[in-house]
C-alpha cells in the first residue's frame, strides 16, 4: 500500500488505539515504460503484471510502488489494479492496447489504498464496470479525500489529475467474471490487510492475483486485523493456485509458498506483543520492540512495523 500517514490517538490501556492508514520465462508485451522496458509482462497465457517499486510514493515515481496486471479471456479483458497515479494508470491502459484490441470489460480494485487505485480515472472513458469488495464504497467515502490531502506532497502535481471511482459491481463473497472462455473467480475478504480486499483467482492459468494480502520483501502492512490477517492467511493457502502475484515484491512467484515468510512474521509479532502484554507494556514499547527479530527480512521496515505494532497491541490486550 501507500504511505499514508498513520494517526494514532492513545486513548489509555485496554482502549482501542484508532489507526488510520495507511518474479517459466516470461513472454514481453506492451507498451515501454519510460526507461524504455516493457511496462507489463505475460507471465502465462493470456496473464499479464507489472511489478511496482518497492519504495515509499514518491513525486520521482509518480506512485508506480504497486504490482497491477490484467487478463485476457475470448472476448474481453479484466483489469487487476490500475496503480498508484493516473500516469502509471495510462501506462497500464497502453499496455492494454498494445496486447490486445478486445475490450476492457472490468476494472477489478482489490482494496482502498491509493498505490492501487489512484490510476482507475485513466479507465474511466473504456466503459468497462468498476468492481469492488462489498465494503470499499464506504471505505472510499471515509478516507478518499483525506487521500488526496495527503498525498500532495508525495505525488505533486500528478494528485490534480486523481479523481476517487468508485465501484458499482460489488462482490459480497464470491463471485465469476467471464471474459470469453476463460471465468475468474473473486473472493471477499474479512477484515484482514483491510476491511475491504478482493482476490482474482484465474483456474486456467493457476495464477493468482492477491492484492494487498501477500507481501514479497516490502514489510506487510495491517490497516485492518493483525488476527484477521493470519486466518486469512490460512484460507488463501488452501487456494488451487500455482503461481502468485503478490500486491508488493516479486511477480510470478510459486504457491503457497510465497507467503510463508509474511505468515511467519505475523506469527513473531503477535507472540511477541501476547509477551509484552503480560508484562504490562505501553504502546511505545510495543512499537519499538514487537516483531524486532524480523527486520533483516524485510525493506521499509522501519517506516511500517512499528504501525502494525500498534495496530495489533488493542487485538491482544483484548483477547
Amino acid at each position: 500500500m501507500g504511505d499514508v500517514l498513520q494517526t494514532i490517538r492513545h486513548a489509555g490501556r485496554r482502549q482501542a488505539y484508532a489507526l488510520v492508514v495507511l518474479a517459466t520465462t516470461p513472454a514481453i508485451c506492451c507498451a515501454a515504460s519510460a526507461n524504455d522496458a516493457p511496462f507489463a509482462r505475460e507471465i502465462a497465457p493470456g496473464i499479464f503484471a507489472h511489478q511496482g517499486l518497492v519504495a515509499l510514493t514518491s513525486p520521482a515515481n509518480r506512485g508506480d510502488i504497486a504490482n497491477l496486471g490484467f487478463i485476457v479471456g475470448d472476448d474481453a479483458v479484466a483489469i487487476v489494479d490500475c496503480g498508484g497515479s493516473v500516469a502509471v494508470g495510462e501506462q497500464l491502459l497502453a499496455a492494454v492496447r498494445a496486447a490486445t484490441s478486445k475490450p476492457i470489460r472490468y476494472v477489478i480494485m482489490t482494496h482502498v489504498h491509493p498505490d492501487h487505485i489512484f490510476g482507475a480515472t485513466a479507465f474511466s472513458q473504456t466503459g468497462a464496470t468498476f468492481v469492488g469488495h462489498r465494503n470499499l464504497p464506504r471505505a472510499l467515502a471515509a478516507r478518499g479525500e483525506y487521500y488526496l490531502r495527503s498525498f500532495r506532497a508525495q505525488l505533486g502535481a500528478e494528485v490534480e489529475r486523481v479523481k476517487i471511482v468508485v465501484p458499482t459491481m460489488l462482490v459480497e463473497d464470491r463471485a465469476t467474471l467471464d471474459l470469453g472462455n476463460r471465468k475468474i473467480e473473486l473472493r471477499a475478504w474479512k477484515t484482514s490487510h483491510t476491511d475491504n480486499d478482493l482476490t482474482v483467482f484465474d483456474p486456467k492459468s493457476g495464477m493468482l492475483f492477491t492484492g494487498d494480502l501477500v507481501f514479497l520483501q516490502h514489510t506487510p502492512i495491517v490497516d485492518g486485523s493483525l488476527l484477521g490477517f493470519l486466518k486469512a492467511i490460512d484460507e488463501l493457502q488452501k487456494i488451487p493456485a500455482k503461481r502468485v502475484i503478490p500486491g508488493h515484491g516479486p511477480i510470478g512467484v510459486d504457491w503457497p509458498q510465497a507467503v510463508e515468510k509474511e505468515k511467519r512474521y505475523f506469527e513473531v509479532l503477535t507472540r511477541d506483543l501476547r509477551g509484552l502484554v503480560k508484562k504490562g507494556a505501553d504502546i511505545e514499547q510495543a512499537a519499538a520492540q514487537a516483531g524486532q527479530s524480523e527486520r533483516k527480512n524485510w525493506e521499509l521496515f522501519d517506516n511500517y512495523a512499528p504501525r502494525n505494532a500498534t495496530a495489533g497491541l488493542a487485538e491482544i490486550e483484548w483477547e
